[in-house]
């Protein structure tokens, strides 16, 4: 299967997979003396962690592009929205490994391409 990005207003490559983590932010939380816990819930963010397989130096160069600014927007399938939507997110480090030198083009292919969205 397939997912469909959207980044920037840019539809990118599809990637080879993407998963959704749906975090909790507290800005307290502690135990009483009975060991129940108590939360200041403050919000509710999401991380998605993307790969993609092989990608033209194009390809590669377009999503990195994208996710260069400070915040972008993403539109992506949400599962617990069972929807796709559109949040802005800060990019984790980027992971680019060459794979190889397609010798009938001279173009670069990169495998394994990856990289965390972190809403703001």
């Amino acid at each position: 299967m397939t997912y469909s990005l959207k980044i920037g207003g840019t539809v990118v490559k599809a990637p080879q997979s993407l998963e959704v983590a749906i975090q909790d932010i507290d800005a307290k939380a502690s135990r009483d003396a009975n060991g129940l816990l108590h939360r200041d819930r403050v919000a509710i963010k999401r991380k998605l962690t993307v790969k993609w397989g092989p990608l033209t130096l194009a390809e590669n160069s377009t999503i990195l592009k994208a996710v260069s600014g400070q915040f972008f927007s993403c539109s992506y399938l949400d599962p617990q929205e069972g929807a796709v939507v559109t949040k802005t997110f800060y990019v984790g480090d980027r992971t680019a490994p060459v794979y190889t030198l397609n010798p009938v083009t001279s173009d670069y292919i990169w495998q394994n391409v990856s990289m965390d969205f972190i809403e703001q």
